[in-house]
């Protein structure tokens, strides 16, 4: 019968291979006595939320120069805040990080609580987040349970139960692991198993400390595990975007309703994103429509956008948005779909 896994074997691991994060104190460091940033914790949980840590790490190191505290992240315009998350995604992420940091500032003066359940009724921290901070900050005995986590619980336990089903039975599993002492190193160890020995793909179980504790190891199973339940077919919306360029080189732009996807962000004016989006053009022009759709990916469902372009006179009105001085506009602030629009039209 094999030996339950010992969470001081993943520690004595993560202890010689821990990842170099920039939001991440290592933990030679924190033997030292040097406490993690809770700011810097939570706004990394926040930014990793099904995006790579390869893509985090220069918008990370963008928002902490620019706001190195919560403060400071919580007096910043909207509009800045949200054009230095262009590219990033889910955005309703962004929205929900200026509401939370403007609490802290506003009801706990700029400090993050300790408690987990106060950090629970924070905007935009839910039950995993919450559980990151808690023991990544704090070093509070509480399960981080991401991707990395299930699938390295899954294998440990040879659990065949198809995700999303077997979440709940993953995370008393990974609860039941938990240490007291350095919890907060043993949740970034678990997640640093699963990213770098347990992944998806031919896991590297002949480097895994816990292999001999390893029920799908032993089993043969472990390159199977996690199993997924089918997906579902995403459905494809379609739409229109005007990109209308003034003779003096401003650019017709306006800004999405705080609500829904994209919300708050800065886009060209477009049609409803429909089956059969309608034809409403935000300015009156000649507008000519370009052989290439921008096609993006949501997490529900495809997009298919035509773009359509027009050059417009120095004296005509838009019945929508604003243009933008060719100074002022930097397509790098636009999210990405609306940049895939913004290349077209550049490269026709």
């Amino acid at each position: 019968m094999r030996d339950r896994p010992a969470p001081q074997d993943l520690l004595d691991w993560y202890d010689r291979h821990a990842r170099a994060m920039p939001w991440r104190v290592a933990p030679a460091d924190r033997a030292r006595g040097v406490a993690p940033d809770p700011y810097r914790v939570w706004l990394s949980e926040v930014m990793l939320q099904q995006t790579t840590v390869a893509a985090v790490k220069s918008y990370f190191e963008a928002f902490t120069d620019r706001w190195p505290t919560v403060t400071d992240l919580a007096d910043a315009e909207d509009a800045e805040v949200m054009a230095a998350w262009a590219g990033l995604g889910y955005y309703a992420r962004a929205r929900n990080l200026l509401k939370c940091a403007r609490v802290l500032r506003d009801d706990f003066g700029g400090v993050f609580p300790t408690d987990h359940a106060t950090l629970l009724t924070l905007p935009g921290i839910g039950r995993y987040t919450a559980a990151a901070i808690s023991a990544i900050a704090f070093d509070a005995p509480e399960t981080v349970v991401d991707g990395n986590v299930e699938r390295v619980m899954a294998r440990l336990f040879d659990e065949h139960t198809p995700l999303p089903q077997a979440k709940p039975v993953l995370t008393e599993m990974a609860a039941s692991l938990t240490p007291r002492a350095r919890p907060g190193d043993y949740a970034q160890a678990v997640m640093d198993l699963g990213a770098t020995i347990c992944t998806p793909r031919k896991p590297a179980c002949g480097l895994c400390p816990w292999r001999t504790n390893c029920a799908a190891w032993a089993n043969g199973t472990a390159a199977e595990l996690p199993k997924k339940a089918p997906k579902k077919r995403k459905p494809t919306q379609f739409g229109i975007a005007y990109l209308a360029r003034r003779v003096d080189g401003a650019w017709l732009l306006e800004r999405r309703p705080d609500s829904g996807l994209l919300g708050g962000m800065l886009g060209w004016p477009g049609s409803d994103w429909a089956d059969d989006p309608q034809d409403a053009p935000p300015i009156r022009a000649e507008w000519k429509e370009l052989s290439e759709e921008a096609r993006h990916t949501f997490t529900h469902f495809h997009l298919r956008l035509r773009v359509k372009c027009a050059l417009v006179p120095m004296d005509r009105a838009p019945d929508r948005g604003d243009f933008i001085p060719a100074p002022d506009f930097r397509p790098a602030d636009l999210p990405t779909v609306m940049r895939k629009a913004f290349d077209l039209a550049q490269g026709a």
